[in-house]
């Protein structure tokens, strides 16, 4: 374990008594004192401050947006041109078979844009970035910047103590705001469903921050064990497990980030890896669909266990790719992947636990309706 990288909060989170675990080659908290029971519905109720600095950050800039945006756009099916100065989009670098090599965050921050990509991808990432895209665009990847995420209905309240320019922010809206002096670039999103905040501040500058956030008693520390069962309540998918390179984005449920104009007909249709298959399931229908999972009683169904269509015989039509118990909606949740024919709201298939098939429904995403401000 001594080749794992630490956070610039490491010795906050000790401090703060976190259980530390390897994830994406990271030491970091899993949880804290109150437990993820509590921290969940801590989040939910008031806010949770997340560290999430593992993630990769990175600046794009060309002789102007435009010229940034439109390399990007040949990696990624997203209108990133036309997004607006000042938002933020989510999107995923595809590849030639129409999967999903990560997803990210994208911002148009004026004269360059800025990247958020998944820790465990963060090198492929780049890697894949500086192969692709042309020389006239240059790639700057930030290494001493933390990246903090407070969500939750109190989060305003409590990053609004520190600034309150944050308060009049939308959801998807990115800002540069002073917060304790230093210069935070700050977008109103987030990982959890709830009203929230990303905030990227020099790593100098992240414990002060947080430990202002923490002086607020609406605002507790949240590890990974709460991100990951919030993330779930809110249907949102976690590379390497809902999403991955076989997986298309139609078939995750994500051709709602694929905007008009890069479709079929549109202005700039296409023109990104895997637009074949991609554009073909949009207009035609995918073979198989994520779909959120309600198994009956209190046992959880984990990833990977298999779906099938009935309750003796025949064989797999799917598995569950996230699973656990959420703890707002009181009962067992996850999401997998079954037969487009077999996705409809309502319809009951089984999950196999140690050996017996039992009743899972069909059931509409997010478990947990979502709470931005729009």
């Amino acid at each position: 374990m001594t080749d794992l990288k630490t956070l610039p909060l490491d010795l906050l989170h000790r401090d703060l008594g976190a259980k530390m675990v390897p994830f994406a080659g990271y030491d970091m908290p899993v949880q804290y004192a109150a437990g993820v029971m509590k921290e969940h519905q801590h989040t939910r109720r008031a806010a949770g401050l997340f560290d999430v600095s593992h993630m990769g950050q990175v600046i794009l800039r060309g002789a102007d947006y435009e010229t940034a945006a439109l390399a990007l756009e040949a990696l990624v099916p997203v209108n990133i041109a036309g997004l607006g100065r000042n938002r933020q989009r989510y999107g995923f670098f595809t590849n030639d078979q129409g999967g999903i090599l990560d997803d990210l965050m994208l911002a148009n921050r004026g004269d360059h844009l800025f990247l958020v990509v998944n820790a465990a991808c963060k090198e492929a990432d780049i890697a894949h970035l500086r192969t692709h895209l042309p020389g006239d665009v240059l790639l700057e990847v930030i290494e001493d910047r933390a990246l903090l995420a407070l969500q939750g209905p109190g989060a305003e309240a409590a990053l609004a103590r520190l600034n309150p320019a944050v308060a009049e922010m939308k959801f998807m809206d990115v800002a540069t705001v002073t917060l304790l002096g230093a210069e935070a670039w700050v977008s109103r999103s987030g990982y959890t469903g709830e009203d929230g905040y990303e905030i990227s501040v020099p790593a100098a500058v992240a414990e002060p921050l947080a430990r202002a956030l923490l002086e607020d008693d609406t605002v507790l520390p949240i590890g990974l064990g709460a991100r990951d069962s919030l993330r779930l309540e809110g249907g949102l998918c976690l590379y390497g497990h809902d999403i991955d390179a076989q997986t298309s984005p139609i078939e995750a449920g994500l051709g709602w980030a694929i905007q008009k104009i890069r479709r079929t007909g549109g202005a700039r249709a296409g023109g990104f890896p895997g637009a074949d298959r991609i554009l073909s399931e949009l207009e035609n229908g995918a073979p198989r669909a994520r779909v959120g999972l309600r198994p009956e009683g209190r046992a959880p169904m984990r990833e990977g266990m298999p779906l099938f269509a009935s309750e003796t015989g025949g064989a797999a039509i799917g598995q569950v790719s996230s699973g656990g118990f959420g703890p707002t909606v009181q009962g067992p949740v996850a999401m997998g992947y079954v037969p487009a024919d077999m996705a409809r709201p309502g319809t009951t298939i089984y999950g196999e636990v140690r050996g017996k098939r039992l009743p899972v429904q069909v059931v509409a995403l997010p478990f947990v309706p979502a709470n931005f401000k729009r």
